[in-house]
């Protein structure tokens, strides 16, 4: 069963609570995962006001004046998507780049009915950026966001499911979205909805809707991966954001455990051996190979590996290089720094790890590092001075204000 909740608030009227909460859901981070995570649809109607995060004048500003290229952008229509070469052009002199939007191209598609997809705005867009930063550190899973631009009753995609989870938050217009059960439940990334398009296209023809409805601005629908969904401007300009998530999966932990085991039988000299002489595969070989795999994997250990792959998948805060060498050159005991947000940093033993790599520390800085991974603003001097450098340095540490 949906869940279909209504929480009018002011996004800033809540402190110490989570963007899941003040901005999405309503739904505090333990009630999400008990009744709504990778279960059901949920729809939360007029949950906040995203003007911060995105509007109008920002999809204006990011097509006609910060140069974008593809693939920072797609246009689609009628369920198609249109070939970069009719919507990209050099940027004239000094920019003769090829695959630059051309702003007029662009309008043209779009008042002929084409849908502007703003694709990876976590990478483009600050105030996007920080809302997702902040998501996918209280999720644990990556996330992404694009921005879909619909003319009045006009529709990007035929009904399909994502490979990952999906809010959509409704920032300008109306659209109307239908949805329904999946047809896979919890696709893997290389299971798409195109693999099953018969079956997808049958589904939303002829089968009963989950859930068909107007979002408005504020409001926010969550759909687990594998929900099929399509959705339709109506009288106005539709803007939604879809913020991704990329769950990490059981299937994704064994794929390290495996990598893993298979890293403990190269080292195994009788599994480096040939097999013998013949195409057939004897089936005394094969119990070999099973009996050594199967007491490689009860040994191996996925989580050095999996951790490694989780901080691949997130990007840490912006770090400005001149900003960073003013800090650097300045530095005195008096000098606010701080942990460089979204780090992911934790120490191992006296290894601090982070997603920019790792240092090896000395005993004497296990305190003061232990202090910093809380997040707060400190002072040069409160570390040391040459722990500090050495992480503003490693790019770990960023200059602070107070």
């Amino acid at each position: 069963m949906s869940v279909f909740r209504t929480r009018v608030q002011d996004a800033g009227a809540k402190q110490g609570v989570g963007v899941l909460e003040s901005r999405l859901t309503g739904l505090s981070r333990e009630e999400f995962a008990r009744d709504v995570w990778a279960r059901t649809a949920a729809l939360t109607r007029s949950v906040s006001d995203f003007s911060d995060v995105f509007s109008p004048s920002a999809v204006d500003e990011l097509v006609s004046r910060r140069g974008l290229r593809t693939p920072f952008l797609r246009v689609a229509k009628d369920g198609s998507t249109l070939p970069p070469a009719s919507y990209t052009a050099p940027g004239g002199v000094g920019a003769t780049i090829a695959d630059q939007v051309d702003d007029t191209a662009l309008w043209r598609a779009f008042a002929d009915g084409a849908t502007l997809v703003l694709q990876a705005l976590h990478r483009t867009w600050e105030p996007v950026a920080d809302l997702v930063s902040a998501l996918s550190t209280e999720l644990g899973h990556p996330v992404q966001a694009n921005a879909y631009v619909t003319p009045p009753q006009n529709r990007g995609f035929d009904a399909h499911y994502d490979v990952h989870d999906v809010f959509v938050l409704q920032i300008e217009g109306s659209k109307r979205w239908t949805i329904h059960e999946p047809v896979l439940p919890d696709p893997l990334r290389d299971q798409p909805w195109t693999d099953h398009r018969s079956a997808v296209a049958d589904q939303a023809v002829h089968g009963r809707p989950h859930l068909d409805t107007l979002l408005g601005p504020g409001d926010v629908l969550y759909l687990p991966r594998g929900w099929l969904h399509s959705a339709q401007a109506q009288g106005e300009v539709s803007i939604h954001l879809t913020l991704g998530v990329h769950t990490w999966t059981r299937y994704a932990l064994a794929e390290e455990l495996t990598r893993a085991a298979l890293a403990v039988l190269r080292e195994d000299p009788s599994m480096r051996r040939s097999l013998p002489l013949g195409s057939s595969c004897p089936e005394a070989e094969r119990e070999l190979v099973r009996e050594h795999l199967l007491a490689a994997v009860a040994q191996a250990d996925p989580a050095p590996s999996f951790e490694r792959a989780q901080r691949a998948q997130g990007r840490p805060a912006p770090l400005g290089p001149l900003a960073q060498l003013s800090a650097v050159n300045g530095l005195h005991p008096m000098s606010p720094v701080r942990l460089r947000e979204a780090l992911e940093a934790r120490l191992a033993g006296t290894r601090l790890l982070t997603r920019v790599g790792y240092v090896d520390l000395p005993e004497s800085d296990l305190a003061p590092v232990v202090r910093l991974l809380d997040g707060r603003i400190r002072t040069a001097g409160d570390l040391g001075l040459t722990l500090a450098g050495r992480l503003l340095r490693a790019g770990m540490l960023l200059p602070g204000t107070r």
